[in-house]
């Protein structure tokens, strides 16, 4: 049986710039191996999430989405390389195959996972799983996650 993500928090974010800080943050939070989903409408803010934690990283480049590449590398400066997908355009989930899914999971770096309900069947429980919804001018965050330790320090 799966095992569930049993700790959840919110965290508003009134502007990209919070977007970002949380992105930060969490780079500053996980260790080496972490699988993250980020889920929410298209524009919700999931690849500015990204862009903060590569920051977060060490990364000095620019972050695009990686919506037609479907993964970008980067190098992190913190330790292990930082994949991220973005399975929006997968035309199915056996894709993950061919796009070498099992060594960016092996390679004992951070997975950032953009779109993950087209391929969840296929893909590890993550150790971290965000959602982020528009409310206002900003969005909301709904982080779930194993520990309660990493969503005190993203919260706090």
């Amino acid at each position: 049986m799966a095992q569930t993500l049993t700790h959840h928090c919110k965290i508003a974010l009134i502007d990209e710039a919070a977007t970002l800080a949380l992105g930060d943050r969490l780079a500053r939070s996980v260790a080496v191996p972490q699988v993250v989903f980020l889920r929410g409408e298209l524009g919700a803010g999931k690849t500015t999430l990204s862009r903060g934690f590569l920051r977060g990283r060490g990364h000095k480049g620019s972050v695009k989405s990686p919506t037609y590449t479907l993964v970008e590398p980067y190098e992190s400066m913190l330790g292990g390389p930082v994949f991220h997908l973005d399975l929006y355009r997968l035309g199915n989930a056996q894709e993950l195959t061919y796009l070498g899914l099992d060594d960016y999971l092996s390679a004992q770096g951070i997975v950032l996972i953009e779109w993950p309900e087209r391929a969840e069947e296929y893909l590890p429980l993550p150790t971290l799983d965000i959602t982020l919804t528009p409310e206002g001018s900003g969005r909301v965050a709904s982080l779930s996650a194993h520990s309660n330790t990493l969503l005190e320090e993203l919260s706090g």
